[in-house]
């Protein structure tokens, strides 16, 4: 198994992080289609971030680059869309550990937000005033869905951590032949 990993083009490591964020992605919308459950700003913010890795792994699976700058550069974009979900995720958990007289005032919806006010202004309300992003409106084997979402993002960092095995690989020029393997 760790031969196949090694081994493990730009377009697997890409098209198994795509298929885990499609994956995320379709529990999401579930939950909240089929489970009614209405997602908050900071929710929606971690969709946009496990969407923008999706969508840096399906053009990198496209792509398919054979150089170590290829897989170098997916990687990092890719990690940086986890990382900032990762980031996301973890404030969403520690505003919904903070006892009620510590939890931020509700701002306006995220809608009327992003209708009246620069995006800039729109993410640093979000990330420093969400109250209503303090609810836990369900559990499973007792983590909340931020929980949930933030393993999710930690299994997703995987992929581009992959991508960027590939490309330090490729940069070391390591050849995982048999006659290496006897050197």
């Amino acid at each position: 198994m760790i031969e196949t990993l090694r081994e493990a083009r730009v377009r697997c490591w890409s098209l198994a992080g795509l298929a885990f964020c499609v994956l995320m992605m379709a529990v999401a919308l579930g939950l909240e289609h089929i489970g009614g459950l209405e997602p908050c700003p900071l929710c929606i913010f971690q969709r946009v971030a496990v969407i923008s890795a999706g969508v840096v792994f399906a053009v990198a699976a496209l792509h398919d680059p054979k150089g170590r700058l290829g897989a170098a550069l997916y990687g990092l974009l890719s990690l940086l869309a986890v990382g900032t979900g990762i980031g996301l995720a973890g404030r969403h958990l520690w505003l919904q550990s903070l006892p009620a007289d510590q939890v931020p005032t509700c701002g306006p919806g995220l809608d009327y937000m992003m209708e009246v006010l620069p995006l800039q202004q729109v993410v640093t309300m979000v990330l420093s005033a969400s109250g209503e992003c303090a609810e836990i409106s369900a559990r499973f084997l007792g983590l909340s869905l931020p929980g949930w979402t933030l393993i999710g993002f930690v299994v997703l960092a995987l992929a581009p951590l992959g991508l960027m095995w590939r490309a330090l690989q490729s940069h070391h020029g390591y050849r995982w032949s048999e006659e290496a393997k006897q050197d």
